[in-house]
């Protein structure tokens, strides 16, 4: 068999189980192909027929980035695959391996690379490094890849491949897996063993924790008099939200989630208090800033989640959970490594009847209730040109329990985090690891592949969708429907918000600015010529109008709608970001002090 043969033949002989049926564990191939990967692994694709369907995309980094959103969707539980050409198509998907490290996702990407021979060099859209005649474009993967490798024998194949799927596969070091092709490499053939092909059923892994760790966690969770649990995207991975929402039940403890833990809960459940960080209720944070004792679990504790780590109290225990030891012990925490279900399971097994104070946990009742009622001020329709939070109530009205929500960067996560009432599990994706614009889009597309029933929403600004907006047209070649939410605010509107409020000016962000008079951006038409059923609306009714019909559609529909680029939900949260120390605008020079007070107030551990 070839190189090319060979791959496509173990990719399909990988099984999983999913609710008691075996399915693949790669249920396809996003592909865009070229020279590099056209002449070998696309024609292996193509004679693998259905049993390894291959979908095309319409950008690389698109298409990659549809499989991180698969990942995500799909609990970790199936993994895609995406393959590219050599040079600028295998760079394109450098973006999608950065978020999937950041959000510890994975993902197989199979870039095509020049020759191993070297002997054609330098071939078409090759680089060449006079110094390190080995490194390729491909070489750029290594700063965003837990496993990398380039094949330069065939039977390199039977150590490379097992070896990247230990790591998609494990727990603690989830993150995409790069191995770069060569075109003449793919080409070649060897006479693989039999056995390398036999049909494998990989099951999740579930890493129990050291006892000895659990018991210590124990004692001061036990001992706490206002503990909290802060619940992160482990936990959804784990498959843990019934044992998590047991576990606060048992132990009236409060749970707040991250933007990665978002869904974890229903926001109906007697635990859940919110959302927490720069873009949570300040309800909330103040019981984070409250509690001795913090359950960070399967989270990696990210800056929005902590506010730059000024949210919890200087004297707090942070008892962190993670089946990632380089998560659990971040910032002194006591770590407890192991998976969130397990471990849950472990705490309970040492000591199961403790409870937190009466007294705090109606405490915690109270703050959840003045937080929601919050939430549905602000996203009640109102007077005046409609805000993010508004356009986020009319889908969050539309949508069922069995609905998805996505959304990636700018104004909209802050918005959707802090204005979403999750009606089931595993229904909410804001990715805010990598905050990556362009994902809204693509991981739509991704997302309503893996799940295959229920309406996906994906929410995306202007910016965004300027951005990258190609994968739109993938979704309609696809059958996989749509309903993609535009929020038209005249540029981006959130970081200029930033500047402004760090005593900046207005530069470079809104079109009115950077061209007065400018032609407008016609969305509805630009939807409407990829194939996308496309209407504009004014208002928050006539779009609730619109989403109705959407639903009623079979493929995927834009609806778009101005919205006020002035509103926003607000926060009591610091977040840091780089301020000038010296500046001849007075502005600058308060937000400076600003900035310098808050970061008298960071935690720096227990």
């Amino acid at each position: 068999m070839t190189v090319a043969q060979a791959t496509v033949a173990w990719l399909i002989a990988q099984r999983t189980v999913l609710d008691g049926s075996e399915v693949p564990l790669f249920p396809g191939v996003f592909a865009i192909f070229g020279h590099g990967n056209v002449t070998c692994l696309g024609q292996a694709l193509s004679e693998a027929g259905p049993r390894l369907p291959t979908w095309r995309g319409q950008n690389e980094q698109g298409m990659a980035l549809a499989a991180v959103a698969f990942a995500k969707a799909a609990r970790r539980r199936q993994i895609m695959v995406a393959t590219s050409s050599i040079g600028p198509g295998a760079l394109n998907m450098v973006t999608a391996a950065g978020v999937a490290m950041a959000d510890r996702l994975p993902v197989l990407l199979l870039p095509a690379d020049s020759f191993a021979s070297r002997i054609p060099d330098p071939v078409l859209q090759q680089v060449e490094h006079p110094g390190v005649p080995s490194v390729t474009a491909n070489d750029a993967f290594r700063a965003v890849a837990r496993y990398w490798d380039r094949i330069m024998r065939p039977e390199q194949l039977v150590r490379s491949l097992p070896a990247a799927l230990g790591v998609l596969l494990d727990p603690g070091g989830c993150g995409p897996a790069v191995l770069a092709l060569p075109q003449d490499a793919q080409a070649q053939t060897w006479a693989f063993p039999e056995e390398f092909f036999e049909r494998r059923v990989h099951t999740s892994k579930r890493p129990r924790p050291d006892e000895d760790e659990v018991r210590r966690a124990v004692a001061v969770l036990a001992a706490a008099e206002r503990p909290l649990v802060v619940a992160g995207g482990g936990v959804r991975y784990s498959l843990a939200e019934t044992e998590l929402a047991d576990f606060a039940r048992r132990h009236r403890l409060p749970v707040a989630e991250t933007m990665a833990g978002r869904g974890n809960l229903r926001a109906d459940d007697p635990a859940w208090v919110g959302p927490l960080g720069v873009t949570g209720w300040p309800t909330t944070n103040r019981l984070v800033r409250e509690a001795d004792v913090v359950l960070a679990a399967g989270t990696r504790l990210g800056d929005f989640t902590t506010a730059s780590w000024t949210l919890f109290a200087p004297g707090a225990r942070i008892v962190g959970v993670n089946a990632a030891r380089f998560d659990a012990e971040k910032h002194s925490l006591l770590p407890v490594v192991g998976d969130a279900r397990a471990t849950l399971a472990a705490f309970d097994a040492i000591d199961a009847r403790w409870a937190a104070p009466a007294a705090w946990a109606e405490r915690c009742s109270t703050a959840a209730r003045e937080g929601r009622a919050a939430v549905e001020r602000a996203i009640a329709p109102a007077p005046g040109r409609p805000t993010y939070a508004q356009v986020v109530g009319a889908v969050w009205r539309a949508a069922k329990d069995e609905d998805y929500v996505l959304t990636a960067a700018g104004g909209l996560p802050g918005e959707l985090n802090a204005n979403w009432l999750t009606k089931a599990p595993n229904t909410f994706d804001c990715e805010y690891g990598f905050s990556c614009m362009g994902y809204e889009i693509a991981g739509g597309w991704g997302a309503s592949m893996a799940r295959g029933s229920g309406e996906v929403y994906v929410l995306v600004g202007d910016g965004s969708y300027l951005m990258a907006n190609s994968e739109l047209y993938s979704s309609l070649l696809s059958g996989h429907k749509l309903t993609v939410v535009v929020c038209d605010n005249g540029g981006f509107a959130v970081i200029e918000r930033l500047a402004l409020e760090q005593g900046g000016v207005g530069f470079n962000n809104m079109f009115s600015s950077i061209a007065p008079g400018r032609p407008t951006v016609d969305f509805v038409a630009h939807a409407a010529a990829l194939g996308a059923h496309a209407v504009s609306v004014s208002s928050i009714a006539e779009l609730e109008m619109a989403l109705d019909r959407a639903r009623a559609l079979e493929s995927s529909a834009v609806v778009v709608i101005r919205t006020d680029p002035d509103a926003w939900s607000e926060s009591d949260a610091f977040w840091e970001v780089g301020v000038p120390e010296a500046s001849e605008r007075a502005e600058v020079r308060r937000a400076r002090a600003r900035m310098d007070a808050g970061k008298a107030d960071q935690w720096v551990g227990s």
